[in-house]
């Protein structure tokens, strides 16, 4: 093998390996603002330092899903270099909030395996979890994602599909969001008036913008998070491949559209928790990204008056606005036969806290 790595293939990995995953990464106020710059993320608490100080926090945190993808950059060399696809992401909680000048590192270990039938890839479910330098968790989450296999004849290292919760339960949310000082939440400033009470489980909203992905964008993005998947990247083999191009990294789709739903959600200012989450479609440059959201459950949180969860379920798609709220076609009365519609590309399912 020499110096260099051609990273793990699907055979390479066993149930319950544990893997420390290289290079600590310390966030800065530059990564904020060129996440700022790649989503145009808007939410008042991520983004001023005294409305953040004014509700509780000492400043400003960093975005939610920047601290993801950092901690799920940390993974890549080890999980997914060798990746078709990312595929969904279950039982992720934010647990400590992230602000510019920590240190984050990444652990990671394989709880599930599954060959697939054409014996040229594999499903690896893995735990990740990311720590600040001071040994506490930030976050933590289960994902799976289907990795290439380097020998085709080669046996499978074994097989186990791990159980998964549906849902976070929402007595487990808001340990990254401190208490929210009375009154000192000013729903002017964050640019909305809507505050729990507001919001009805079975509500559906348009967030109406949409943003169209260049190809500079998302590897720039990609390459922020040190991400160093080769189907993001590298064209020369992409053309070979299943669509010819390269393909858009999937969290990329899922910070978009979180950026989109300011635009009817502007206080749910931090992500607590993801439920579940399926890349649906692949999305390519060129492609316009819209979003809309569903609220599946309102939760007030025990001990706390200041802030209430909403469960919701945000839907992406390419090319396509979402003022008639696209998701499933096919006959309601009878799920078996139901698809996604074709411009789906995310179907994310999350907790989200606002103000009450």
């Amino acid at each position: 093998m020499g110096k260099t790595t051609s990273g793990n293939f699907f055979e390479d990995f066993t149930l319950g390996q544990s893997i420390r995953h290289a290079t600590p990464r310390t966030v800065t106020t530059g990564d904020v603002a060129l996440y700022n710059a790649l989503y145009g993320t808007r939410f008042a608490v991520q983004s001023s330092d005294t409305f953040a100080a004014a509700i509780g926090y000492p400043r400003a945190p960093v975005d939610d899903m920047l601290v993801f993808h950092v901690v799920f950059g940390k993974t890549v060399p080890d999980i997914s270099l060798n990746a078709v696809a990312n595929l969904g992401y279950a039982n992720c909680r934010f647990l400590n909030p992230v602000y510019p000048g920590d240190t984050l590192s990444a652990v990671s270990e394989v709880i599930g395996l599954k060959e697939n039938s054409s014996r040229k890839t594999g499903i690896v479910f893995v735990r990740s979890a990311g720590y600040r330098q001071d040994g506490q968790m930030v976050v933590e989450y289960v994902r799976w994602v289907m990795v290439r296999k380097r020998d085709e004849n080669a046996p499978a290292p074994g097989e186990h599909v791990p159980k998964l919760p549906v849902a976070v339960e929402s007595n487990l949310l808001g340990d990254a969001c401190p208490l929210i000082r009375n009154g000192q939440y000013s729903t002017t400033l964050a640019g909305a008036p809507h505050r729990f009470a507001d919001y009805a489980a079975g509500e559906k909203i348009d967030h109406c913008d949409g943003m169209t992905v260049e190809e500079a964008e998302h590897q720039i993005a990609t390459r922020l998070y040190q991400n160093t998947a080769r189907v993001h990247f590298n064209q020369f083999a992409e053309s070979k491949g299943r669509f010819g191009r390269r393909l858009i990294y999937g969290g990329h789709v899922i910070s978009l559209a979180r950026a989109l739903s300011f635009n009817g959600l502007a206080n749910a200012f931090h992500v607590a928790a993801i439920n579940g989450g399926r890349h649906v479609a692949p999305l390519f440059a060129g492609d316009t990204v819209f979003a809309w959201s569903e609220i599946l459950a309102t939760s007030e949180l025990p001990g706390r008056a200041d802030v209430g969860a909403l469960r919701l379920r945000t839907l992406a798609t390419k090319n396509r606005p979402c003022a008639d709220f696209p998701d499933k076609t096919g006959d309601p009365d009878d799920p078996s036969v139901l698809q996604d519609d074709p411009s789906v590309i995310l179907d994310l399912d999350y907790w989200v806290l606002i103000p009450r």
